[in-house]
C-alpha cells in the first residue's frame, strides 16, 4: 500500500493500491465520506495514467486543489517509487 499525504483538502491522506499500472483501491483518511468513496470506486480498475489525466488540477472553490487533484498528485508521487516503474 502506498501512502500520500494530502495538503489544501478536507482529506489528510490517501491509501492506494496499483498492481501494473491499474489502481485495485484507493481510501481517502478524511474528506467527505460519499464523494471520496464514490471517487475511489470509480477509478478501482482504471490505468493511473487515465486517472492522473482526468483528475490533475480540478479544482475545489478557492483551495487552489482538491481531492481528485491530490489523488492525481498521490498517483504521481507512487509512479516515482522505484518498486513502481515500469522497467523492474
Amino acid at each position: 500500500m502506498f501512502v500520500y499525504k494530502t495538503t489544501g483538502t478536507c482529506s489528510k491522506e490517501i491509501h492506494l493500491e496499483v498492481q501494473d499500472g491499474v489502481i485495485r483501491s484507493v481510501e481517502f483518511v478524511l474528506g467527505c465520506p460519499g464523494f471520496t468513496q464514490a471517487l475511489g470506486r470509480v477509478l478501482t480498475g482504471m490505468p493511473v495514467e487515465e486517472a492522473i489525466a482526468r483528475l490533475e488540477g480540478i479544482q475545489c472553490l478557492d483551495k487552489g486543489t482538491s481531492c481528485p487533484d491530490q489523488l492525481a498528485k498521490a498517483l504521481q508521487a507512487w509512479r516515482t517509487q522505484p518498486e513502481c516503474r515500469p522497467d523492474r
